[in-house]
């Protein structure tokens, strides 16, 4: 059953996917307690909104302030300069989600306290537009109506899982957190491919767009698997099974090299965690 809060929000950070997650709470009514946000540059669209308070720093938070929520939006080289000044706030009672790069939960039990409910998530750009998926690890402290809660927030930007391995969030930063710069790289070759084969570039690049958004809505909305749908568009003898030849082969088609890319991404991912 979807929740509402009876307590404040509390958002740091209100940039881009802060703003985003902010809109789908306000739009739901999920944030029925009041947000209170730390950002007041990124604030500015919803300053006057009711229900909503902008602060200028974390020192400037109410004194009486019992947040429910506490989602932590700000870049990863900002939380040290943040965290001290909301750890009263940690504690059973009050659930912290984080959506920073390479901060783990252990940072987060550092400074907040061994007692702080604590989710990590990790959600993709596709986010600003409704369209993301986030995957979250909850750590011990987390009830279960609270995971559920978490699930609850980000499902504001899109599609949210869960998994009860925090290891597995490295796996995840590299390939959904990236994901959207390797889909883009692949609209991107695609167009110069069309260029080098003598279409115009302005309809190259369009009909390269389009395909691809196309395709993943297609696999969306389709019952079928993307293998299938593969096979669909592959008529043996024909011109797509002459350029799939050439992306499938063995060694060094397209299967390899993406699995190469997703794996330095999860190795790059566990450095920056520490």
């Amino acid at each position: 059953m979807a929740k509402t809060l009876t307590r404040p929000l509390l958002l740091i950070g209100c940039g881009k996917m802060g703003g985003a997650m902010l809109d789908g709470w306000l739009g739901s009514g999920v944030a029925a307690g009041g947000v209170h946000i730390v950002d007041p540059a990124g604030a500015a669209p919803f300053r006057g909104r009711d229900g909503v308070s902008v602060h200028e720093s974390v020192e400037t938070l109410p004194d009486d302030l019992a947040p429910e929520v506490v989602v932590l939006a700000v870049k990863p080289q900002q939380m040290d300069g943040v965290l001290g000044a909301l750890a009263r706030f940690a504690g059973p009672d009050c659930l912290f989600v984080s959506i920073a790069a390479g901060k783990t939960i252990g940072y987060f039990e550092t400074h907040l306290g061994e007692t702080a409910a604590v989710v990590r998530a990790m959600p993709n750009t596709p986010a600003a537009i409704g369209r993301g998926i986030t995957v979250c690890a909850p750590n011990a402290r987390c009830s279960a109506a609270q995971t559920a809660l978490a699930e609850q927030l980000l499902r504001a930007v899109g599609e949210a899982e869960t998994v009860r391995d925090e290891g597995l969030i490295d796996a995840v930063t590299a390939l959904s957190g990236g994901g959207p710069a390797y889909t883009f790289l692949l609209i991107e070759c695609m167009a110069q491919a069309g260029v080098a084969a003598g279409l115009p570039e302005e309809l190259s690049a369009k009909l390269a767009l389009h395909t691809v958004a196309g395709a993943g809505q297609l696999a969306l909305e389709s019952d079928e698997e993307p293998a299938q749908l593969r096979r669909n568009v592959t008529s043996p003898g024909g011109t797509t099974q002459e350029a799939l030849a050439v992306l499938m082969r063995e060694p060094g088609g397209l299967a390899p090299l993406m699995e190469e890319a997703v794996a330095a991404a999860t190795r790059r991912s566990r450095e920056l965690g520490g």
